[in-house]
């Protein structure tokens, strides 16, 4: 009898190990990850802006929806921001997950600990980890190694939740996106990059002004273009700011000089004042165009002030709307309907 019980209890602790005994490092499931604006197809991204049209008007009617309850970020910074830090957390807490805010000097990565250590040890903690980085290939390191979405914050190539809350608020302006013609004015960074990748796959004609030096990546263009024909936009990249925003529906503007081109800083200060988005700027435009920016700004450069401050200015609706997108995008991959929540 007491043979049986001892043979009986072995086996529950064998299954009871089997059952609670971590994956194995390389035995991750599949996830996806949201690096660039091209990791949702243009059907995708249309629903998932639905969608954040659609917490935004539940929120303001006090609706609460607790659909990430349970859940967990982890917010990686090795560059400060105001609007992406507040708009993640703001927005976990309010599908009633927790974000858990780990600073440049919380993890110094790549250099206290490597990359892959970081993915795998998040992995085993939290359900998303969303990341803020200097180089884009940190993002694809992480992604390469986490079991759980990894969400690009911002890189020096991308910056695909701001371009979602771009189009989220061209659309609530404009009522569509199809057909819109945006005239993009000043440096070709990395939040050029990510709207060129949105406007050609939402069918947004594009043109992009900015001095012959300072152009977005020839790869990003060509491959924007392409897209765009298949959608029946028009991307184009020119040198004149006047050609750009001629009957422009939208006009958009961001600093000169990116965080982590400081030192570049005075020469684009002579470089880029014919880029500056003004009144004489806007007058090429159609009279209802509408303004964006991404913040934050430096006035008197990019865009004067009087110009921010205009009725068709949307800039702030813009900055709120970095909050909608990404509870949106947040469900879209990390919600119940992506999976079981990991414990």
């Amino acid at each position: 009898m007491r043979a049986r019980a001892a043979r009986a209890g072995a086996a529950r602790a064998r299954t009871t190990t089997a059952r609670t005994r971590p994956a194995a490092v390389g035995a991750r499931p599949v996830v996806r990850h949201y690096l660039s604006v091209k990791d949702l197809s243009a059907e995708e991204t249309l629903r998932l802006l639905g969608e954040a049209t659609r917490l935004k008007r539940a929120r303001a009617r006090g609706r609460i929806e607790r659909r990430l309850a349970g859940r967990t970020l982890a917010m990686v910074f090795q560059k400060p921001s105001l609007r992406t830090r507040v708009s993640f957390e703001a927005g976990m807490t309010q599908l009633g997950g927790h974000a858990i805010y780990l600073g440049p000097d919380d993890i110094r990565l790549g250099e206290r600990e490597s990359v892959e250590d970081v993915a795998l040890t998040l992995s085993r903690m939290v359900d998303l980890v969303m990341a803020r980085v200097f180089s884009h290939e940190v993002l694809e390191q992480l992604a390469r190694h986490a079991a759980v979405p990894v969400i690009n914050a911002l890189s020096d190539r991308e910056h695909p939740c701001q371009a979602l809350g771009d189009l989220l608020t061209m659309l609530e302006w404009k009522g569509r996106l199809k057909g819109l013609r945006l005239a993009y004015v000043g440096d070709g960074n990395n939040v050029v990059h990510s709207l060129l990748y949105g406007a050609a796959s939402t069918g947004i004609h594009l043109t992009v002004a900015t001095p012959p030096d300072y152009a977005p990546l020839a790869d990003v263009v060509e491959e924007a273009a392409s897209i765009g024909r298949g959608r029946g936009a028009a991307i184009r990249v020119v040198s004149d700011p006047a050609e750009a925003c001629r009957e422009a529906d939208v006009i958009y503007t961001d600093v000169w000089t990116s965080m982590g081109s400081e030192r570049e800083a005075e020469e684009r200060r002579r470089v880029f004042p014919p880029y500056q988005v003004n009144a004489a700027l806007i007058a090429r435009a159609r009279p209802d165009v509408m303004l964006l920016h991404c913040l934050p700004a430096h006035y008197g450069e990019e865009i004067d002030y009087a110009t921010s401050r205009l009725p068709n200015s949307a800039i702030f609706d813009q900055a709120e709307n970095r909050l909608h997108a990404q509870k949106a995008l947040m469900l879209r991959l990390a919600g119940p309907a992506a999976g079981p929540a990991r414990r």
